[in-house]
């Protein structure tokens, strides 16, 4: 089992978790509860053949940091290379509100930005099909390449090179690259200019909803955080609140057995998530 300190990236439709190296490791399509198509948490160290993942591989890696801005769930990386590279990593999904309505779609953003130095990085997007079972098959487009799964058909938008992608050629970033993983349609703008926009109003949301909220004197940064990843577990279409985003991760290593998924409504776990929704 691999770490299990991870940041929580979602947006009530659809949600991942994200490693310390910026490796999305879960995530679930087309919602919460559906197949996960990265799902290498639950396969142990990383191989070169490992399916189920999306990494941002630096070169020469020496350290990273992590964080979230300030009231949202917009997840920011940095990664440092020995030479003094720094590339900056942003993950979230995208929630706001649009023609007076909730906008929260099956996509996953990643938006990378180098910092300093001249930074050489490897994207591996690797979508896997039934749980892990294979990859998902592939075929590139103009612009765009798409990823056909047992359950849905998903799209990646981006400016980056579409070869480096596909044939995981390392490359240097020389300024932004934009990754917008999705429904297999078209992005009807430039992905940088929907990237950005998208990235504006999710923060602009989680920020008026944290201003809504009735919080307390004391530990507020810690209750807020809490509120946010509360509420990313609620699922927006019928209100169910899941229990954890995750399945097949034991609660003990002392083969108990004691192993769920708990990506279902647990009527218990509910009555406590809402009692403290409430009371904020």
């Amino acid at each position: 089992m691999n770490d299990l300190n991870l940041a929580l990236i979602g947006n009530c439709n659809i949600g991942a978790l994200v490693n310390a190296q910026a490796d999305i490791v879960w995530g679930c399509f087309p919602r919460l509860d559906g197949d996960a198509t990265f799902c290498s948490l639950l396969q142990g160290e990383r191989g070169e053949d490992t399916p189920g993942i999306w990494s941002v591989e630096l070169f020469d890696l020496e350290r990273s940091e992590q964080e979230y801005l300030p009231h949202t769930p917009v997840l920011v990386t940095r990664l440092y290379d020995k030479n003094g590279g720094i590339v900056e990593i942003t993950d979230f999904s995208p929630r706001f509100t649009h023609h007076n309505r909730i906008y929260c779609p099956m996509i996953l953003v990643r938006r990378l930005k180098r910092i300093a130095g001249c930074p050489r990085v490897q994207v591996r997007l690797r979508p896997a099909t039934d749980y892990g079972a294979g990859a998902a098959a592939a075929t590139p487009g103009s612009n765009h390449i798409r990823y056909f799964t047992s359950q849905t058909t998903l799209r990646l938008t981006t400016d980056a090179s579409i070869t480096a992608i596909m044939q995981e050629t390392p490359f240097l970033l020389n300024d932004h690259v934009n990754l917008l993983l999705g429904p297999d349609e078209t992005v009807t703008a430039g992905v940088h200019d929907v990237c950005s926009r998208y990235e504006q109003q999710t923060i602009d949301y989680w920020r008026d909803w944290v201003r809504s909220l009735a919080i307390p004197f004391e530990w507020q940064e810690v209750v807020i955080r809490a509120a946010i990843i509360l509420k990313q577990n609620a699922f927006e279409d019928t209100g169910a609140i899941i229990a954890a985003m995750t399945t097949s991760i034991p609660e003990a290593n002392d083969d108990s057995g004691r192993n769920w998924d708990y990506r279902f409504c647990w009527l218990r776990d509910a009555y406590f998530t809402l009692n403290a929704l409430n009371s904020l």
